[in-house]
């Protein structure tokens, strides 16, 4: 019943205001704004919750993983052994985070550059998976990896700059391409045995000039935003969706399990002003 979003300079924490079968509006889930952590603009990418209720986020800007701080911005957990000192300088893009046993595991970025905005020049190939209980890169060579995601035992990572999603070789040390998807692939959830993987439409400079682009145009297809779905057993492309309009990129995909028809409030709508719900009373003395 809660979900976590992050904002341009905020970390959000919403909460599902509506009962087990209850509907507002014909929607079955109504997601509310309760808590807000001013962080400053640190880029948060991938944010997860810890065994102990924790809110760990990847705080791209600083290139480390994160947590709240009631008197902070933010309070570093971790950062890449390659990281000489934390700096506002987004050296490596960090940005990915998978989480084991209730502890963040592995994480992603873009490359192992230690200088200021240093993993623009090495978007082709620069990409690591990095074991942070280890704290040593356990994949490189990847192209603007996202979304590590554990799952039935095995590591899945969104290799974007190439449009391949797949799994990771820990003792082989190699990205294993499972899907080609037609679009900058990033976001990844799984219902089952199926995985649901965000597309992209590519960005000028930062997401061209990739093998993306000579991927698409050996597949003879053109880049889509929208969402796709994977049958992790086999490899197949079983379902998807396209999104046009204003709406060209997608960064997460978040899956609600027995939600049909879920809904959130924004920040300046007049619903928001409305919505109000009671916490049943303390029990009287």
């Amino acid at each position: 019943d809660t979900l976590w979003m992050g904002t341009l300079y905020q970390l959000w924490k919403f909460r599902n205001t509506l009962e087990p079968g209850q509907l507002a509006g014909g929607f079955d889930r109504l997601y509310v704004p309760r808590i807000a952590w001013t962080t400053g603009d640190i880029d948060i990418h991938d944010i997860a919750v810890d065994g102990d209720g924790r809110v760990v986020f990847a705080n791209t800007l600083f290139c480390c993983l994160a947590t709240v701080d009631e008197d902070y911005s933010f309070r570093p957990v971790w950062q890449p052994p390659f990281i000489s000192k934390l700096a506002a300088e987004d050296r490596c893009h960090l940005n990915g985070l998978a989480m084991q046993d209730g502890r963040p595991k592995y994480a992603t970025a873009i490359s192992r550059s230690d200088v200021a905005d240093g993993w623009r020049d090495r978007r082709a190939d620069g990409g690591v998976v990095i074991d942070v209980d280890r704290n040593e890169i356990l994949v490189d060579g990847l192209s603007m990896p996202h979304s590590p995601r554990m799952h039935n035992g095995k590591l899945w990572v969104c290799n974007s700059g190439t449009g391949y999603l797949g799994t990771i070789d820990p003792v082989a040390g190699v990205f294993n391409p499972v899907t080609f998807c037609p679009g900058y692939l990033r976001g990844l959830s799984f219902v089952g045995d199926y995985a649901v993987a965000g597309l992209s439409l590519p960005r000028h400079k930062t997401f061209s000039g990739l093998a993306l682009d000579d991927n698409l145009a050996r597949s003879d297809a053109e880049p889509r935003c929208g969402l796709v779905v994977i049958d992790t057993r086999t490899g197949d492309l079983v379902h998807w969706l396209r999104i046009s309009g204003v709406v060209q990129e997608l960064y997460d995909v978040v899956a609600l399990p027995g939600a049909r028809r879920p809904s959130a409030l924004g920040l300046k709508t007049d619903e928001i002003r409305r919505v109000l719900s009671i916490a049943p009373a303390a029990d009287a003395d």
